[in-house]
């Protein structure tokens, strides 16, 4: 019988303690997984928010708890307009109010029109609203068609009608299912007069865009730049707090998951001495028992992780389609969730192996035999 034969049949002539073991594993990775990936979903779709406009970069309130509660008011906003380097600083009121069932998120921006064209919005039907209107607005071609909305139409909002007057297209997913306002009425909505949430920032032609971006933060250290999604942290700390809860967990589940899988094979090391003591009699090596004993746990270990990461899978699809949920999150699976999955079993099972391989690394042959 090859080394790998035996391995199996010693798996499968214990099959309720391989397969408790290996679910053990899965129940780990499944939380480990689950989280890292509606954690990444929630990053992804927060930090879709700064390539909305075509900006070189986009600044923030520092430090707020979420990035919906930046609040920058007219003064700061005209410095950053004549910062030197600056070609221009487009201003943005980001809301959201739950329109429907199926849309409990809605995404409203209240911009400028005179800005549209800075902020990458292209009118494909209709037209744009005026400057001062009160009830006109365009909906990005993705909402328009979820809604079933055309130029006309009417568009329940912020407690008001209001009239299509366009449809636009900006090329991101993220704003394209959402509406635009005339800035001053989503303003007056919202009790917030001559604030916005976000600045999206040009620079001028032949400016390098690492020190302009450092310059606004250091003349308004209440403010922070974001050139890359990586740094939507620096605004939004719920992302911070959503990350260390991942990396937690992760450890948790190593922990925890190494005294279950410690446990059990130390159970079957001791069930099993009489086997390792002939084993070592005909001539198996220290060594090579322990790798016996490995790689049974490793194999398990790796079932587990598959399973783990198909019930994370399920899961995942369970609560996108929760009511509360629906619309807000969107598991993102990347590649970092399967090495993130991969290495939480590795890591616990070598962990909870270390003493049972030990033990096993020392038993004397004679002693062994003669165990009762």
């Amino acid at each position: 019988m090859t080394f790998f034969g035996l391995i199996l049949r010693n798996l499968w002539s214990k099959k309720a303690r391989s397969i408790g073991l290996a679910f053990a594993v899965a129940i780990a990775v499944m939380a480990v997984v689950t989280l890292a990936v509606t954690s990444s979903g929630l990053e992804q779709s927060a930090a879709a928010i700064i390539s909305v406009g075509k900006a070189d970069f986009t600044v923030a309130q520092k430090g707020v708890a979420d990035t919906l509660s930046s609040a920058i008011d007219e003064q700061q906003l005209a410095t950053l307009q004549h910062t030197p380097g600056v070609a221009s600083a487009v201003g943005v009121l980001v809301e959201t109010e739950k329109i429907n069932a199926q849309n409990p998120v809605f995404i409203e921006i209240g911009i400028n029109p005179s800005d549209l064209a800075a902020f990458g919005v292209h009118v494909v039907a209709g037209t744009a609203y005026s400057e001062t209107a009160a009830h006109e607005v365009m909906l990005g071609w993705r909402a328009a068609a979820n809604l079933g909305l055309g130029v006309g139409d009417k568009f329940q909002a912020n407690g008001t009608t209001n009239t299509v007057t366009g449809i636009y297209s900006t090329g991101n997913t993220f704003g394209d299912a959402g509406a635009m306002f005339p800035l001053p009425a989503i303003q007056g909505y919202n009790r917030v007069p001559g604030t916005v949430t976000l600045a999206f920032v040009k620079v001028a032609p032949g400016a390098s865009i690492k020190p302009v971006a450092a310059r606004i933060n250091h003349d308004q250290p209440e403010l922070t730049t974001i050139l890359t999604a990586a740094e939507f942290g620096r605004a939004d700390q719920n992302l911070v707090y959503l990350q260390a809860a991942v990396n937690g967990s992760t450890v948790l589940a190593i922990l925890i998951g190494a005294v279950i899988v410690g446990n059990t094979m130390l159970l079957s090391l001791i069930e099993r001495t009489r086997e390792f003591g002939l084993l070592r009699a005909v001539g198996w090596t220290r060594r090579r028992t322990v790798g016996l004993l490995l790689s049974e746990s490793l194999l398990l270990a790796l079932a587990g992780a598959v399973v783990g990461v198909v019930l994370a899978f399920a899961i995942t699809a369970i609560l996108s389609r929760l009511p509360t949920l629906r619309g807000v999150l969107h598991p993102n699976f990347t590649e970092g969730a399967f090495w993130r999955a991969l290495l939480t079993a590795l890591v616990m099972t070598l962990i909870g192996a270390a003493y049972p391989t030990a033990r096993a690394a020392s038993l004397s042959p004679l002693r062994a035999l003669s165990y009762e």
